[in-house]
């Protein structure tokens, strides 16, 4: 298949800027697999297309403020970070701009009063820095404090003070990720308290959302497309609630492709879920047997994404794209900020 196949158009006026008024408040496309049909609700709806001993299941990674503006100790010359992921206790993979100013051995200071440095100690993959943090106090109080949210490039505005409490989930426990589950963002405390009164099981699996996620597709052929690697775990717990409500006939609902990626990375060839951790480079496309995700809630994804071809193996390639057709002429909002649809 050639990665052209998912492309569609999109007016730049349809990609969200902000989050809607309410988190539950923004609108859903039902998409029901069997007949084509669509319909067209808000997601404070959701539950009714949920069945008692139907299992949600969200991710829990917390996304950094992993956004850093500081300046090169000596020449003053400013500098932007990008946190990856934490390699091993101090030390973290780095994107920076711009790279050419910073060599082996620099110092990047970040704060009025210095209190956070970095060191770069090595280079990684696909231009990243190796960096080692130096600081007074807790690590993670000082990136509350000195970090933006690292929003999407397509979000064409700085990060604000509120994007630290809406681009992340409410539920959201172990910082890791520099990109949010965005089908997550519409999830109020009520909504999945709803959800448990009406007798829905409900699980949490973790993935780390890493920089890959923000690279472009570059190759024509898409088996010939390599995706980058993510930090996964499953407890105990989830897969037990999960199995279970498999094993009694529930259907298994992911909130997000990264829960389905996870869950499809960590079962078996017969649709058992195994608790454990590790890493994922799955690539879910056209003809992808799903082993365990039987349905799945998510944002409306970009143009010849991965994403969009994750989707497209759940339902049909073209059954998604007269989705997002549909979705366009109803002046649907796209991307993390927008709204979701729901693949029954």
């Amino acid at each position: 298949m050639n990665v052209s196949d998912f492309d569609y158009n999109l007016p730049q006026e349809l990609i969200a800027q902000q989050p809607s008024e309410t988190r539950d408040g923004c609108r859903l496309l039902i998409i029901h697999r069997d007949t084509g049909m669509l319909e067209h609700k808000h997601f404070y709806d959701v539950l009714d297309y949920v069945e008692p001993g139907d299992c949600l299941v969200f991710n829990d990674s917390k996304v950094l403020p992993a956004r850093l503006f500081g300046t090169k100790e000596g020449t003053g010359a400013k500098i932007e970070f990008l946190l990856s992921r934490r390699l091993e206790g101090d030390v973290w993979e780095t994107l920076v701009r711009p790279g050419r100013r910073l060599h082996l051995g620099d110092t990047v200071i970040f704060g009025e009063n210095g209190d956070l440095r970095a060191e770069i100690i090595g280079h990684g993959d696909e231009g990243t820095r190796h960096v080692k943090f130096s600081y007074t106090g807790d690590f993670m109080a000082l990136l509350d404090k000195l970090g933006a949210m690292p929003l999407p490039p397509y979000i064409e505005r700085a990060a604000e003070e509120e994007d630290k409490d809406r681009y992340q989930n409410v539920y959201a426990k172990e910082y890791g990720s520099v990109a949010c589950a965005t089908a997550g963002l519409h999830w109020t405390p009520e909504l999945i308290a709803k959800a448990e009164a009406k007798g829905v099981k409900i699980a949490y699996v973790t993935l780390h959302v890493g920089i890959g996620t923000f690279r472009p597709v570059k190759v024509d052929k898409i088996e010939d497309h390599h995706m980058h690697f993510e930090e996964y775990s499953v407890s105990e717990e989830a897969a037990r609630i999960i199995n279970e409500a498999k094993a009694a006939g529930g259907r298994i609902v992911s909130v997000g492709t990264t829960a389905c990626r996870t869950m499809e990375s960590a079962a078996d060839e017969d649709g058992v879920l195994h608790a454990g951790s590790g890493s994922t480079g799955i690539f879910i496309y056209p003809g992808y047997r799903f082993k365990l995700v039987d349905r799945l809630i998510t944002n409306f994804h970009l143009p010849k994404s991965t994403l969009l071809m994750l989707v497209s193996a759940l339902y049909t390639r073209e059954g998604m794209l007269a989705a997002y057709e549909e979705a366009v002429r109803e002046r649907y909002r796209f991307f993390s900020y927008g709204d979701a649809c729901f693949i029954l």
